[in-house]
């Protein structure tokens, strides 16, 4: 498991990923995260670590920090009869994450695919994408193209919800 910051930044440059860094004080809300927004023209997104009643099947939904999602439609949308919020426990022992730090990135330590990534498709329409680097001190910039690449690297197929 990639359990710090150095070294998933380690993980992207020795896959030759392109990005930005921005670092900044510790931020846990959207809110807190815009007052350190870095001034380019990026989707800043909000990422949702959820799952089923039985906490067997397991999420990670992206939309923007703007948008409020209704986890009834969601549910709808991923073909799940009722979905929550993943534990703390969950969340570190498949993203390598805790609260306040989840990230499409972590899906780095999901290498057994036990993680469904669900992206926003409104959001998805951008071309650059801030991302934190598995801990909510930095920010990464980074382009749409190289998101696919990490998606692919990793082994996680995004799927589209509205």
């Amino acid at each position: 498991m990639i359990s710090s910051e150095q070294e998933f930044l380690a993980f992207l440059d020795a896959n030759g990923f392109t990005y930005a860094r921005v670092e900044h004080p510790a931020v846990f809300t959207c809110a807190e995260a815009e007052l350190h927004r870095p001034s380019v023209d990026a989707v800043s997104t909000k990422n949702l670590f959820l799952c089923d009643k039985k906490a067997r099947r397991f999420f990670l939904a992206v939309t923007s920090c703007e948008r409020t999602v209704q986890l009834d439609d969601l549910s709808a949308h991923l073909g799940v009869a009722h979905l929550r919020f993943g534990s703390e426990e969950n969340l570190f022992r498949l993203l390598g994450v805790t609260r306040g730090s989840v990230t499409m990135m972590g899906l780095v330590n999901d290498t057994d695919h036990q993680v469904a990534l669900w992206i926003d498709e409104e959001i998805w329409k951008g071309d650059t994408f801030l991302s934190h680097p598995l801990v909510n001190t930095a920010t990464l910039i980074l382009p749409k193209s190289e998101l696919l690449r990490f998606f692919e690297l990793t082994g996680h197929t995004p799927h589209f919800f509205s």
